[in-house]
């Protein structure tokens, strides 16, 4: 018999590895590149921090930027994972090819719209996201420099996803984590020892991003991936462009409606101060490392759905989706036990402001209560957009931080004043919970059944 190619080895290797090995080899990186991720992102906020509270609640402005940019990157790069690892099970090897270069092709022009766009009118911008006049400085010299960084960020999801999406997840993590480490020396060098304060830590981190594309560019380079890199395979009809933009669309909701949804909750916790702004961003940051390493074990669980399902095989599917549910949940449930007993130590550590800590402890509390569901109703999401359900993948995916969060950030703060400000996001995911588990249930009987 020939030898088997790589392509074909990866192939056998999706379909016949027992599913918690499978999983667990795909899930661990992927959760360790989400983790070092938050590592630095929260890094950043506690280096900013220092500077004062008004820099602190800028960090959160600026999310609500970087949310958009990352909504358009990750959709492109999500809409081709899919497609890509669902063609690769049933080895059709060219249009995974086509797809990936595609989408690569449109998230640099789509970053280099959105930093055309951004500058030309970025204090307004700013203060669309939430930014009060005293905020309004560190917010446009963060934003400024991030913006210009926005086609590398694009890029860089789209390369990512390209990795996961063929089972090369630790090729993946290495990209990641080596942009997320050097985002950690630079930081505290740009900020205090080069006195740059606030845009030094915005420079510090497109430093890291541009080191991070050009690690994953060089996986594709080397021929270490199974999909190849190249002009003749961007595509020039546009109905794969709309595919891809169809399959993505539930995560440029999911991302765009957070960062509508942290604008939002910035201006209601405005009202209340600086202060609050900060400690709803700490707060967030906080909550945000627990929901990235769930999403890190889903993005693990996603090609192993897609490729089974591309080759047929529904049980390795529904068996998948329980084991990572198993795994999500019990990580959520260790980690809410943890924050419980530390909120008020975890939000001092990043601002030593008794009003900062009183407000985000009392916000972590609340996303406590509702942690142990995130992990089921975040999988429930993902399994329909992986398998390329994406107008019912588009509703879950809206409801947690839109059709949900919205109505929510709009009345709660009105009724119960600052607690509905604490308490909106853990609601929405309480309801989001709700919601999945019906669609769930209606997925495994008509499109997952054996029969």
């Amino acid at each position: 018999m020939p030898a088997q190619t790589a392509s074909e080895k990866q192939h056998a290797y999706m379909i016949k590895t027992p599913i918690p090995t499978l999983v667990m080899s795909l899930a661990l990186p992927t959760a360790a590149s989400q983790l070092v991720s938050v590592v630095y992102n929260t890094a950043d906020t506690y280096f900013v921090s220092q500077i004062g509270t008004s820099a602190s609640a800028a960090v959160g402005v600026v999310f609500s930027l970087m949310s958009i940019l990352q909504a358009f990157g990750f959709g492109l790069g999500m809409g081709a994972s899919s497609l890509i690892s669902r063609n690769l099970g049933a080895k059709n090897e060219e249009m995974a090819f086509r797809y990936a270069n595609s989408a690569l092709f449109a998230a640099l022009a789509v970053g280099n719209l959105l930093l055309a766009g951004g500058l030309l009118c970025l204090q307004n911008l700013m203060r669309v996201l939430g930014s009060t006049q005293t905020i309004l400085p560190y917010a446009c010299a963060y934003g400024r420099l991030i913006l210009i960084g926005a086609p590398i960020m694009c890029a860089s999801c789209v390369l990512n996803n390209i990795l996961r999406a063929e089972g090369k997840a630790v090729l993946s993590m290495w990209g990641l984590c080596a942009g997320s480490l050097l985002n950690l020396i630079l930081d505290p060098l740009f900020i205090f020892k080069l006195r740059m304060g606030i845009a030094g830590a915005a420079l510090a981190t497109i430093l890291s991003q541009a080191i991070s594309f050009c690690i994953l560019l060089s996986a594709f380079a080397h021929g270490k991936s199974i999909v190849r890199l190249g002009l003749r395979w961007v595509s020039h009809c546009p109905a794969d462009y709309i595919n891809i933009c169809k399959n993505g669309f539930p995560t440029i909701c999911r991302q765009g409606m957070a960062s509508v949804a942290s604008a939002l909750l910035n201006v209601s916790a405005g009202a209340y101060g600086d202060a609050a702004v900060a400690a709803v961003t700490i707060a967030n940051k906080v909550y945000l490392l627990v929901r990235n390493l769930v999403i890190g074990i889903g993005q693990g669980f996603q090609p192993v759905a897609g490729y089974n399902f591309g080759a047929g095989n529904r049980r390795r599917v529904k068996e998948a989706f329980r084991f990572a549910c198993l795994l999500g949940t019990c990580l959520c449930m260790a980690a809410a036990a943890m924050l419980l007993f530390r909120a008020g130590a975890v939000i001092g550590w990043f601002r030593d402001d008794p009003d900062v800590i009183r407000i985000g402890t009392g916000a972590l509390y609340y996303a406590c209560a509702v942690m142990p569901l995130m992990a089921y109703s975040t999988y429930v999401n993902q399994l329909y957009q992986c398998l390329g359900f994406s107008r019912a993948a588009t509703l879950l995916a809206s409801c947690r931080q839109g059709i949900l969060f919205l109505p929510l950030v709009l009345i709660l703060p009105r009724v119960i004043g600052l607690a509905g400000i604490q308490g909106v996001q853990p609601a929405a995911d309480f309801l989001t919970f709700c919601v999945s588990v019906p669609f769930q249930i209606v997925f495994f009987r008509h499109v997952l059944s054996e029969k």
